[in-house]
């Protein structure tokens, strides 16, 4: 840790033009089951960014999913969320160089607070500053949602099927299905059950595709960072409501429906103040039936990287055993649609 301190400390001088670079704080950041994120405080002495300044540098893993975007495809993501005015971190450099550190890296300004889930879901929030916080993730989504195709910058994220999305979804995890190689039944009916109700499409937009309580920073009652843009894609905006909305991000407080925190009809009055566009409840509802499909597929990929060998870890493994309870409540949603219509 110390040499790697002192290998990301001195990149970082380099680039900003500093005379020197004091680390005055070095450690590996909670989460980032995907990548690594290491959390660095220099004291740089001239360049451009004189005095004391905290970043985040995040790094390759030994392994990763397939939907996951490269280091620079994601650093390229999070230029054109920040320069949409999406309260991100404000990505800095990129070092292609495998030389320098022994991965891609890049590096990006620090936000204050947390992004702990549980001690966001469990706070003693007033109901008005429930309704403010999802109001402005609401927003912050309509903001992201005017980046629209064609995106020179973005060329390497492939256009989904213009006459439906959703059905493009279904395709992409059906092939993942068959690559996992294990029967999953539930999986499999409920792709059938998506692939029947796929709603009309919406613009194609530029989707976080995992914009959930976790990945946002939250200092008490304000948003100061939305995280980890490595699966970002284009599709349709409900995806991204729908993935927030998905019981799996509600850690424990069902009765809110967004991301544990507050309701869905503050996050549509958010998103349509912050638009001039209304969203269709009934479809954001539809993407969060996609969106447990989408996450069980994603822990099947991550015990695959643990059972294979290629990246063992018990957080991996233990991914890939929460799969029940997604394929759990597949069933309970849907029925509940299906009641519903």
């Amino acid at each position: 840790m110390p040499a790697l301190a002192d290998t990301f400390s001195a990149f970082i001088a380099r680039q900003a033009g500093a005379r020197s670079a004091r680390v005055i704080g070095f450690d590996k950041l909670s989460g980032g089951a995907i990548q690594d994120n290491f959390g660095l405080t220099l004291e740089l002495e001239g360049g451009s960014r004189p005095g004391r300044q905290a970043f985040v540098v995040r790094q390759d893993a030994p392994s990763g999913v397939a939907e996951s975007l490269s280091r620079p495809e994601e650093f390229q993501v999070l230029q054109a969320a920040f320069q949409a005015g999406v309260t991100a971190p404000e990505p800095l450099w990129l070092c292609e160089d495998t030389e320098v550190s022994g991965r891609v890296f890049y590096v990006m300004t620090r936000a204050p607070g947390s992004a702990s889930p549980r001690k966001l879901v469990r706070a003693d929030f007033t109901e008005d500053q429930r309704r403010h916080i999802v109001r402005r993730l609401g927003a912050e989504l309509a903001r992201l949602h005017m980046v629209r195709p064609p995106q020179e910058s973005l060329a390497f994220l492939a256009l989904p099927d213009p006459d439906n999305p959703a059905l493009s979804r279904v395709a992409l995890y059906r092939r993942y299905l068959e690559e996992i190689g294990d029967p999953h039944p539930v999986l499999e009916w409920a792709l059938n059950w998506l692939e029947d109700h796929a709603p009309e499409p919406g613009p194609t937009v530029l989707c976080h595709c995992d914009f959930r309580t976790g990945n946002y920073m939250m200092d008490g009652a304000e948003l100061t960072a939305v995280l980890d843009w490595e699966f970002a894609a284009w599709s349709d905006p409900c995806e991204d409501l729908g993935w927030l909305c998905c019981r799996s991000w509600r850690f424990g407080a069902d009765d809110r429906e967004v991301g544990g925190v507050g309701a869905k009809q503050d996050l549509l009055d958010g998103y349509r103040e912050a638009s001039g566009t209304g969203l269709d409840p009934a479809v954001v509802s539809y993407w969060e039936v996609m969106a447990l499909v989408r996450w069980a597929m994603i822990a099947l990929q991550q015990a695959r990287r643990h059972m294979s060998g290629e990246q063992r870890s018990l957080e991996l493994a233990l991914t890939g055993r929460m799969v029940a309870e997604m394929e759990s409540d597949l069933l309970n949603q849907i029925q509940e649609r299906e009641d519903g219509l």
